[in-house]
Formats: structure tokens, C-alpha cells, sequence
């Protein structure tokens, strides 16, 4: 893949990512990591400037005023950073819809330009030059958003070796252009709380005509623990959600026959999270909360045994 061309400038950025009692020295070192990257992208006119915003699900906020302050101080290539407490569990997509209503306002309130957003989870860190290699795909007008490669445990998913070109992106690390996120109006969090919200942003994105494009130039750390296998350790709460995102997603992009067999299977399992999932889909059919059928054709959604693209790797 070729991630030598001219440089061209995105604009303004801003960098959004949802908390949830995370760890602040973790945070710290994520910062230093994102004002590095910052720094010489800024320098390299790949981008004009750095926002980061933090927008907060935890029960209680993860920083007080002068933690916030001292990161601040120690920030000098971003052009701020912000906590926005949320005062509940909003989960990804309505977190990060949430950080997007603030940013439409605060360009309205204060005549900032925000030319495109990178969606980051909080526990990842940036290479030196990742956002000059994130930011190089977004030069073509055709690019909907492109995913940083995740280091030590890197996405198993299939892209076009010369393109970049993949079938969907995880928002673990993307950057999106903002008039993207405007068409699109942002995430499903009506139908997503914590999974797939970034498999269905992409699809729909896809069916509007965008490319979706991974990156492996532009590498990340995402602190990801696993089992003592090196398999990755769902938490029961992540087990639930991804269960109930699966049956959703199908659904919505017109797969009602692997909606019904997830359905079927989560339902008599010996994992009561599967079985509560099962029930929610029971819940939100009978209250006709299930979201509209989309894409009848099949035209982006690819549904691979448990997984919603051909994986390059075996997990």
C-alpha cells in the first residue's frame, strides 16, 4: 500500500474518546503519547490543530479541575483538552453522538473549524507518526474514514493490500471527516450501545459511496489483556453486549435468518449474560424497537460465520 504521497492538510481535529472509570495515570501516558503525535503532525502540515474532549460515562468523574489543569499544561501541541461529564452511562454511540453535538455547538458558540474527528478509545496510544499516516488516505474526497493498525494484537480482518481498501473499521482509532459524520448523522446509538456501532457507521458509509480504509502505516498500542491461552477475555458485560449487538446488526442489514439462529442459540445457553441478550432482542421486537432493515441486496454487509468480514488470520 502506498503511504508516500503528498502531504495535504485535513484542518482542525479534534480527538473524542468516552471514559468509563478509567485509570487517570493511564490517561496521562495516553495524552503524552496524542500531543507527541500532535506535535509533529502539526509540523508536518498533515493537519492545523488538535482538540482532545473527553467525554465521561463514569459513575463518578475520572478527573477533578486540577488534574485536568495539569494535563493541560503539559499538553503544549494540543489546542485544548476538555472533559465533558456525561452524569451517566451513555456507551459508545450515544457518547460519542453526545461529543458531536458539543462540537457542532462549540463551533457555533466560539467559530471553531473542526474539519474532522479521530475516534479513540482511552486506552490507546499513538505512534509518533500516527496521525500524519492516518490522515494521508483522507486526501482522496472519497475516503469515509480510516483505521489505525492496532499493535500487539492487530485486528484480524481482510483489506486490499494496495488500497487499504476493508469492508469495515473498528473506532478502537479512526479519523473521520467531519461532513462524514454530518451525513451520516453520526452513530446508531438508538439501535447500538457498546458494539457494532462502528461496523454499521462504516456500512452505512459505504452504501453512501465512501471508501473505508485501513492503515497499517499508521500504528497504535490499545491495551488489550488477554487469557492466559493469548485469547482475548470478554468481561460479562462485554459478552452481553456483543451478543445483543450481533442480533441487532443482522437484523438491521436484512438478515433476519442469522438474527433468528443467534437468537436461538443465545437463548438455551448456559451463560445467563447470552440468555438476558436474547431476551432484550425479545423486548425491543415486542415493543417494535428493532431498528428498520436496510441494504436488501446485500450490497456491504458481509456476515462470515461469527465475524462481519473474511479475516485475514485466525483469532
Amino acid at each position: 500500500m502506498n503511504t508516500t504521497s503528498t502531504m495535504t492538510s485535513i484542518g482542525h481535529v479534534r480527538v473524542h474518546s468516552v471514559l468509563y472509570a478509567n485509570e487517570p495515570d493511564r490517561i496521562v501516558q495516553t495524552v503524552a503519547h496524542l500531543n507527541r503525535a500532535a506535535d509533529l503532525a502539526i509540523a508536518a502540515g498533515a493537519l492545523a490543530s488538535v482538540t482532545l474532549v473527553y467525554g465521561d460515562s463514569s459513575p463518578e468523574p475520572v478527573f477533578d479541575d486540577q488534574q485536568l489543569s495539569e494535563i493541560k499544561n503539559s499538553s503544549y501541541a494540543l489546542r485544548d483538552v476538555q472533559h465533558v461529564d456525561f452524569q451517566a452511562n451513555l456507551g459508545s454511540a450515544k457518547g460519542h453522538n453526545t461529543l458531536l453535538a458539543h462540537a457542532e455547538a462549540s463551533m457555533t458558540a466560539d467559530g471553531e473549524s473542526v474539519d474532522a474527528v479521530l475516534i479513540m478509545n482511552p486506552d490507546v496510544m499513538l505512534a509518533p507518526d500516527a496521525l500524519i499516516e492516518l490522515a494521508r488516505p483522507l486526501a482522496s474526497k472519497h475516503v469515509g474514514l480510516v483505521e489505525a493498525r492496532q499493535l500487539p494484537v492487530e485486528h484480524p480482518k481482510e483489506y486490499n493490500r494496495l488500497t487499504g481498501d476493508t469492508e469495515w473499521a473498528t473506532t478502537a482509532c479512526a479519523l473521520i471527516p467531519m461532513k462524514v459524520l454530518r451525513e451520516l448523522n453520526g452513530f446508531d446509538s438508538d439501535t447500538f450501545f457498546l458494539y457494532c456501532d462502528d461496523v454499521d457507521f462504516s456500512w452505512r458509509a459505504r452504501l453512501a459511496g465512501y471508501r473505508v480504509v485501513y492503515q497499517p502505516s499508521a500504528a497504535v498500542f490499545h491495551d488489550k489483556r488477554l487469557a492466559p491461552g493469548g485469547k482475548w477475555a470478554p468481561t460479562s458485560s462485554e459478552q452481553y453486549f456483543s451478543a445483543e449487538a450481533a442480533m441487532l446488526i443482522a437484523y438491521k442489514y436484512s438478515r433476519p435468518d442469522i438474527a433468528e439462529r443467534l437468537h436461538s442459540f443465545y437463548s438455551k445457553s448456559d451463560s445467563g449474560h447470552l440468555r438476558r441478550a436474547a431476551a432484550e432482542f425479545d423486548r425491543r421486537k415486542e415493543a417494535h424497537r428493532l431498528p428498520d432493515p436496510i441494504d436488501p441486496k446485500h450490497r456491504v454487509a458481509v456476515f462470515k460465520g461469527d465475524f462481519y468480514t473474511k479475516h485475514r488470520f485466525p483469532l
